[in-house]
């Protein structure tokens, strides 16, 4: 393409791809008005057309590619624009969490056929008044004719709601009864009922609600709703959600959730509250739900969202106001890719924004607690359980001293206290967190532990399938019948339990009880999971073994005992965060018990009674709890009294990993208020194939630690053969 040098220059479009490249790309517009800045186009890149967003416009001393060298846009697509705001957000988070910005813009639009509008259906109505009056009607045909009345259907949708078959309805369209219509495939959703009563509230939550209300019409900042478990937290929040919606026609509003199994039976909870299906986000949802949910949040029409942490990055046209549910869940760490934690995002989307944020949870993180003493959050508190029901009773059993029988799990008192439990007709629980029937198979004559071929991790038993499972990296095998190392035949065993074994021991104990397993294993996907719960609810189960999926937000109205098999696994290892996670998860799983009319009972077998997170929940003291491990934490300048970040090398060449962790090391420099540590084997040293080694850096709080990592980072490029991963704020130490 050649240019008339004295001609005025051609206008410049930015181009933004979702690929891991760090800036935007020079296009030329289409013919016609430049697109503005968020439309979604249609562009060359890497040899084939890919779509991608255009992006604001740069300093003009970022134009260096000639006119004449640049290539055209091919398309403007006729999706909503990404607006201002999410603009914004994605560029700060690449710049937070040290990623491209095409990797960040990625997380909005994973697939480019959720921006491009789809084909329209075929769809039928009722033709006007006096069309085909002649045409005879049987009793099939006025059915159908009054089911076409209204919004156009499908002709199959038209004789089902009829009671028909398909031939009839062709017969009306055929005699001029019913006309075409184009039909968008991505139904609307249909709009929220502000103005629907909510369930009837206490006077404590009445409070609360009020306290959130008036948070919300205060426009922006972030409120922690802090209930126990079983407080009613769901209802409070909800009315914060009423008064956005209610407030503002065109508000959006999302709730954040930790995990699908969560988010189902929600869905149900809003449409029955607000009269309207929801929005829903979550990794089961097929193309065309992802495709619905997506173009409906970008042009408004969902005005409630209900998803995971990745719908934190919906193109929403007027977000007004996020609810982070559970906040002190993990599960909002995204590990892969672009590494973030969804509850933080979602503060700084809001105070980006300036609109409102709640975070809900019965057993809130150090880091949002810290932010309420310290005046940045608000608060409102539910200190009593909904009805009258009370918290339960916890007692904590020293394994030292009343240990179980041989070859057996449970000690004594937790047998008598299910017998008692089963007995009186009511439900007990036995929660392990350890998929499986052994953690470890060991050889009784060589000694020999079975481990993962493509990583450092013990093989974990499933009896239920006779194999040997890694939890890390999901390579299966057989279970052998000797021994891989020394060939002795039957000579492996398991070694510790899972809740296959306990299960198995529980089925000798109690035979007449019904009984049931609920593991991401024997309920491998959410409606298997959601049948095991429902069943559970409905009375249906009398002893259930479960892992910590039972754990969050599940409403057994006649379980009265909850026994911790291993109250002290969480307490092993180097995370900062042991103590707390492990105060956090056992108190909403002992919190399943008495949440009804019954009083409910928990029981932790330790060996370890004296550890003050097991000590602080058996007196059921969770603030002296916190205030002891928060000023642990500032003794040590460890979150969020301080900053960590992580540095993780990985390769397959071993060679070259090490001489690259050599060389980031002799890259670093002194940095007032900054210590690394490192490079040292990672905890987990081989997975999936590569071997890793790990930097930690810690900051103080007032160091701008990508400020520092920049600089640093920028001394010592990895070869090939490496590949670097930065995690700012981690969570996981392996």
């Amino acid at each position: 393409m050649k240019l008339d040098p004295h001609s005025p220059p051609s206008p410049r479009v930015r181009v933004l791809f979702p690929t891991p490249l760090d800036k935007p790309f020079d296009y030329l517009p289409p013919a016609g008005d430049p697109p503005a800045p968020g439309a979604f186009v249609v562009a060359p890149f890497a040899g084939r057309s890919r779509i991608g967003v255009v992006w604001p416009d740069a300093p003009a001393g970022d134009r260096e590619t000639p006119i004449e060298k640049l290539k055209s846009i091919d398309a403007v697509l006729a999706s909503p624009p990404l607006g201002p705001d999410i603009i914004d957000f994605i560029a700060w988070v690449a710049d937070y969490t040290m990623s491209p910005l095409g990797s960040a813009l990625r997380l909005v639009i994973r697939s480019g056929d959720v921006a491009s509008p789809p084909s329209s259906l075929r769809a039928y109505r009722a033709a006007a008044i006096g069309a085909g009056a002649d045409v005879r009607l049987t009793e099939g045909r006025r059915r159908a004719l009054i089911a076409a009345q209204g919004a156009p259907k499908s002709i199959t949708a038209i004789a089902a709601d009829a009671g028909v078959g398909a031939g009839v309805v062709r017969g009306l369209l055929k005699s001029g009864l019913l006309e075409s219509a184009d039909l968008d495939p991505d139904a609307p959703f249909d709009a929220p009922r502000a103005s629907a009563a909510g369930a009837p509230l206490s006077d404590e939550q009445s409070r609360a609600a009020a306290k959130l209300v008036s948070h919300v019409r205060g426009g922006e900042g972030v409120m922690l709703l802090d209930g126990v478990t079983g407080a009613g937290k769901t209802e409070v929040y909800l009315e914060a959600v009423a008064e956005t919606v209610r407030a503002d026609p065109e508000a959006q509003v999302l709730i954040m959730m930790p995990e699908i199994a969560l988010t189902l039976p929600f869905l149900k909870r809003i449409q029955a509250r607000f009269g309207a299906e929801p929005a829903a986000w979550h990794s089961e949802l097929g193309a065309a739900e992802r495709r619905r949910a997506w173009r409906r949040a970008a042009d408004g029409n969902a005005r409630i969202v209900v998803g995971a942490r990745s719908a934190l990055f919906l193109p929403y046209k007027n977000l007004k106001l996020i609810v982070v549910d559970e906040e002190h869940e993990t599960g909002y760490k995204q590990e892969d890719g672009v590494v973030y934690q969804g509850r933080d995002l979602a503060v700084a989307r809001g105070a980006r924004a300036r609109f409102p944020v709640i975070l809900a949870s019965a057993t809130p993180s150090l880091e949002t607690v810290v932010n309420v003493d310290q005046g940045r959050y608000g608060i409102a508190r539910l200190r009593a359980r909904f009805g009258g029901a009370t918290t339960p009773d916890i007692r904590l059993v020293d394994l030292r001293r009343r240990p179980p029988e041989r070859e057996t799990w449970l000690a004594p008192d937790a047998v008598d206290a299910i017998s008692a439990t089963i007995g009186a007709g009511e439900q007990a629980l036995l929660f392990l967190n350890r998929r499986g029937y052994a953690p470890v198979t060991i050889c009784r004559k060589c000694g020999e532990r079975i481990k993962s071929p493509c990583a450092d991790a013990w093989l974990v038993e499933h009896r239920f399938e006779n194999r040997l499972v890694c939890h890390l990296t999901g390579y299966s095998m057989p279970k052998p019948d000797a021994c891989p190392s020394c060939k002795a035949v039957g000579s492996l065993a398991p070694c510790g339990p899972g809740v296959e074994r306990i299960a198995e021991e529980s089925l000798r104990r109690w035979p007449a009880a019904r009984q049931a397993i609920l593991s991401s294993d024997t309920a491998p996907t959410p409606s298997a999971m959601r049948d095991t719960l429902d069943r559970m609810a409905a009375g249906e189960i009398d002893l259930l073994i479960a892992t910590q999926v039972v754990a969050k937000g599940h409403h057994f109205p006649n379980l009265t005992l909850v026994v911790v098999v291993d109250a002290d696994m969480g307490l092993a290892g180097g995370d900062l965060r042991a103590g707390e996670k492990t105060y956090q998860l056992i108190s909403q799983v002992a919190g399943r018990a008495g949440r009804a009319a019954k009083p409910g009972a928990a029981i932790l077998q330790t060996h370890q009674p004296e550890a003050p997170v097991l000590a602080a929940l058996a007196a059921g003291d969770r603030d002296a709890f916190l205030a002891a491990e928060a000023a642990g934490r500032e003794a040590h300048g460890f979150p969020p009294y301080g900053r960590l970040a992580a540095i993780i090398l990985r390769s397959k060449d071993e060679t070259a990993l090490r001489a690259s962790a050599a060389a980031h090391r002799d890259a670093l420099f002194p940095a007032d208020g900054v210590e690394v540590m490192g490079p040292a084997p990672a905890p987990i040293y081989r997975l999936r194939g590569e071997m890793r080694m790990r930097f930690l850096v810690k900051a103080r709080r007032n160091v701008h630690v990508q400020r520092f990592l920049a600089e640093w980072l920028g001394r010592a490029k990895p070869p090939n053969a490496v590949r670097r991963n930065i995690d700012i704020d981690p969570y996981s130490f392996l």
